[in-house]
């Protein structure tokens, strides 16, 4: 469990700071860029959450699970991946992927067939989730960047994961464009 008695330690004055087994590593890690980024994504998520865009109670409910998915990632992406840990470290698994990919359906199922690449546009709640699909996509690629860093050293399904949230966000984009419909791209439409 966490205990947050201090908000300023000064350890990471040097340009190091601490994974989640307590072994240090520079701030350029290629494992502290992706849970950066997985904390941004998430923060993204938390923006749409706060301004009361989401109007539908089930994808407010999975917005806030998702959230605290995106916690256990970021320590999963903190805690090197060892034989035999003293400790049992937070791992994404793959049911967590695959409950993504059931909701991924159950949204999608009733919205209309794509004819064109969709603009991220539309309401409020559509183009902020678009904005937290584009952060999560940019955090998917850090996080493969850490694992072909790494290779074993880092749990190939938090990419994974990250790439199926990408693509909830984007179907929870469109389920919030559904009465307005989606914003399509028009191929060379100003020249």
């Amino acid at each position: 469990m966490v205990n947050l008695t201090r908000i300023y330690t000064k350890t990471g004055d040097d340009g190091t700071t601490s994974l989640g087994d307590m072994s240090r590593t520079s701030k350029n890690d290629p494992r502290l860029e992706a849970y950066a980024d997985v904390d941004e994504a998430n923060s993204a998520i938390g923006v749409v959450l706060a301004l009361g865009a989401i109007k539908d109670d089930a994808a407010r409910a999975l917005l806030i699970r998702i959230q605290n998915d995106l916690f256990d990632l970021g320590a999963d992406l903190s805690t090197p991946v060892i034989d035999e840990p003293k400790i049992e470290p937070l791992r994404v698994t793959q049911e967590q992927i695959n409950y993504l990919e059931t909701q991924i359906d159950g949204f999608n199922k009733d919205l209309a067939e794509l004819r064109s690449f969709v603009l991220p546009s539309g309401t409020a709640a559509s183009s902020l989730l678009h904005l937290a699909r584009t952060v999560t996509r940019r955090a998917e690629r850090t996080t493969w960047h850490a694992i072909h860093s790494f290779g074993a050293g880092v749990n190939p399904l938090s990419a994974q994961y990250l790439n199926r949230l990408s693509d909830l966000l984007f179907v929870l984009a469109r389920y919030e464009n559904r009465e307005v419909g989606d914003v399509l791209w028009v191929p060379g439409a100003n020249r």
